[in-house]
């Protein structure tokens, strides 16, 4: 590697560096241009939790609120307008990037309402809400990888939307998310779109996948479970860059391919470090290889830019020793199927959790804006 930052480095070796995080102060100061300017950031990811944890600290949405409870607005309108304005106005910010990479990264994704997660159809109207209302070229939408999410996503990339399919944490799952994204933009092809233009990326969780299994083997207790702690995430993440090569270079998609389509990169989500007896940048220099996102939160970008040791590609060829880890761990009696349904079941319920409270904070703030007026 050269004597570039590490973030530069990571950008050589393939890897897209995005933030995991959005709000009107990092708009308003500049601080995201900097991170673009400085970091190698060329995309951002929100969900739920980011635009609760943003709108309801400091004062930077009063006035929107105002503006919006003045005009009589409900609750879900008011969130709808913040939302897709940050998103909007972070998607002008990223343009330049996403021409000058003819649309792969530049990125900025917006969730759809998380309670929609188990209602195809319901998933599918909101997606289309959302892509209407931000009107920007370089917006993902995102749908998360639940059953029923699954037709959501091939019916909305059908329409030429692009896609961050999100939530994904099984190897089964993500197959099943692939399968969605190519039999959607066979519809797409079908329907008259640019496959060119229609782009998608895979979401695959890491850290929570060791925060849960490394407590079933603190209460196992042998040294052997011991010695399989912090290994569980980063080998699920290196057998799914796997998943994606094997798919990725088949008879099917060689025709997509042809007619323009773009594969369906993996993504990285959940990279900050939970255990602090584990290095911060562990799911960001374990995992790097060609055609990867890493979405980050500010800290482990920070971390990675200060000391990350980048060596190159860390995921080809360690498919042999990522299996070894997940059949230990079978071994020992750790369920990898029942682990990663938790989770699905854990993420939802979180990002639910996490809306129902914005709904009730901007609904008291709308409260208090109209008695003020």
């Amino acid at each position: 590697m050269t004597n570039a930052t590490p973030t530069a480095q990571l950008s050589e070796a393939g890897l897209s560096i995005w933030l995991d995080d959005l709000s009107r102060e990092r708009l308003d100061s500049g601080s995201l241009q900097k991170l673009i300017e400085q970091k190698n950031v060329v995309g951002v990811t929100t969900n739920p939790s980011i635009f609760q944890a943003a709108i309801t600290s400091g004062t930077d949405y009063d006035a929107k609120i105002a503006e919006l409870a003045a005009q009589g607005a409900g609750v879900e309108d008011t969130i709808f307008e913040i939302t897709t304005t940050d998103v909007a106005d972070a998607c002008d910010l990223f343009a330049p990037i996403a021409a000058a990479t003819s649309g792969v990264d530049g990125r900025v994704s917006i969730e759809v309402d998380p309670r929609l997660a188990w209602d195809t159809e319901g998933t599918i109207a909101e997606a289309k809400n959302l892509f209407k209302k931000v009107d920007k070229d370089n917006v993902l939408i995102k749908i998360p990888a639940t059953i029923e999410g699954l037709a959501a996503i091939t019916a909305v990339l059908a329409e030429g939307i692009s896609v961050n399919v999100t939530l994904i944490f099984s190897l089964e799952r993500y197959r099943a998310v692939i399968n969605a994204f190519q039999a959607g933009l066979k519809l797409a092809k079908d329907n008259g779109h640019d496959l060119s233009k229609i782009h998608s990326v895979a979401s695959f969780f890491v850290s929570r996948v060791d925060s849960e299994i490394d407590k079933r083997l603190d209460a196992i207790g042998t040294d052997a479970a011991k010695a399989l702690k912090g290994k569980a995430g980063v080998a699920n993440a290196r057998l799914a860059y796997q998943v994606y090569e094997e798919l990725f270079s088949t008879e099917r998609w060689t025709v997509l391919a042809e007619a323009g389509a773009r594969p369906q990169r993996p993504l990285w989500a959940s990279t900050g470090v939970k255990d602090p007896a584990y290095p911060d940048t562990l799911y960001v220099t374990e995992l790097v290889a060609p055609g990867v996102v890493n979405t980050m939160p500010e800290k482990t970008l920070d971390a990675t830019f200060d000391h990350g040791v980048v060596t190159g590609d860390t995921i080809t060829g360690t498919y042999g020793e990522a299996n070894r880890v997940l059949t230990a761990l079978e071994h020992l009696g750790v369920s990898y199927n029942n682990v990663v349904a938790l989770l699905e079941s854990e993420g939802l319920d979180k990002f639910v959790a996490s809306w129902n409270e914005l709904l009730a904070d901007v609904n008291s703030a709308l409260t208090t804006a109209r008695k003020a007026s």
